[in-house]
């Protein structure tokens, strides 16, 4: 995955050491910050339609256009460069989803159901995966406790569970073939099948005892549509295949993986991962999260879509991905450099990976 820390320099951090974890959680909010979040980003809570619909569009087609240029090429060495361009365009593409779970229904008409007709159902990760399950994430008494579906302490874990977490991505593409292909149409008939596969594999998440509780509503009508238009498309994908070949198929599935294996490699880095379980403060969360601001621009390979902000998204998870960037040029320069703000900024992905494989080796 690219990434160098000689091109991505930035503020180095100030955050509690690794094994500091209980300092962490208790951190005393820094109220200062918190109201200077909100006061001095008020203006920039709209999503606007003109970036995010050219840049999903884009991101989608040019991965499209690569992966037909993978399948189709008789050179190996430029069929594999379509397959990472395809990757890293599909990948962009696809975290379109985490502003999905942020952006209010009707604040992009035709949006959701364009990016699933585009993006979700063709990857077989529908909007509904994220959406429910990643604002729980974002809860305040839920974060780095057992109940966040996306945290596991991992700076406190063994160092053979970091290569482990990493390259079960891997599986993530036949796994999710294999849910709407199968899993889905037979709990279409066997309840408590159905009941299963909703509550432990339908949401993208990492914590292993998260159980997701049954849709409602109109989210549960949404549910449907989503779950039958990724198993007819999973179904096309088998059946075609079979008739004409299986090599289109297997280079997706590459491409794909390709994708999660980075999102995983991200997912990583995303948090220092250092709470043991305790509810948290506000400022231990943002503390405990990670920012890659400028000047480092292979960031935008790695966390697209506004992720290089991850710790300043905690703070403002209403905040679309496009403002993040003048939202941290506006806090930098109010708290100044040697704020808590400034103390979640990192150089770059290495150094990241760095620091929490040196956690797990000293953890007990």
């Amino acid at each position: 995955m690219p990434a160098s820390t000689s091109l991505e320099k930035a503020p180095q951090p100030l955050a509690a050491a690794p094994g500091d974890a209980a300092i962490l959680a208790r951190t005393p909010d820094d109220k200062a910050m918190l109201r200077a979040a909100v006061e001095l980003t008020r203006d920039l809570g709209e999503a606007r339609p003109a970036i995010f619909w050219p840049d999903m569009l884009a991101s989608a087609f040019t991965g499209y256009a690569a992966l037909a240029g993978a399948i189709l090429a008789t050179n190996a060495l430029l069929a594999a460069a379509c397959g990472v361009l395809s990757a890293l365009a599909f990948y962009r593409a696809l975290l379109f989803i985490h502003e999905l779970s942020h952006i209010h229904r009707n604040a992009l008409p035709g949006f959701r159901f364009v990016w699933n007709l585009l993006v979700g159902i063709p990857m077989l990760t529908p909007s509904f995966m994220y959406e429910g399950v990643h604002p729980l994430h974002h809860a305040r008494t839920r974060y780095g406790t057992v109940e966040d579906p996306e945290y596991l302490p991992l700076a406190l874990m063994k160092p053979w569970s970091l290569p482990v977490f990493l390259l079960t991505a891997l599986l993530l593409p036949v796994a999710l073939l294999v849910r709407s292909a199968v899993l889905v149409p037979l709990g279409a008939v066997i309840p408590p099948l159905r009941r299963l596969v909703w509550a432990r594999a339908s949401a993208l998440a990492i914590n292993p005892s998260f159980q997701r509780r049954p849709p409602e509503g109109d989210f549960a009508r949404m549910v449907f549509w989503q779950e039958a238009g990724a198993s007819a498309w999973a179904w096309f994908l088998l059946g075609w295949s079979s008739a004409h070949g299986w090599r289109p198929l297997l280079i997706g599935i590459a491409v794909i993986a390709m994708g999660a294996v980075l999102n995983q490699a991200r997912t990583l880095v995303a948090h220092l991962w250092e709470n043991e379980g305790e509810t948290m403060t506000v400022t231990g969360q943002y503390l405990d999260s990670v920012n890659v601001p400028p000047p480092g621009w292979l960031t935008v390979l790695w966390a697209p879509v506004g992720l290089r902000y991850h710790a300043l998204h905690h703070l403002l998870p209403s905040v679309p991905y496009h403002a993040l960037g003048e939202a941290h040029r506006r806090l930098t320069a109010e708290l100044g450099t040697g704020s808590t703000y400034t103390r979640s900024s990192y150089a770059g992905l290495f150094p990241l990976l760095g620091r929490l494989v040196r956690s797990t080796m000293t953890a007990r």
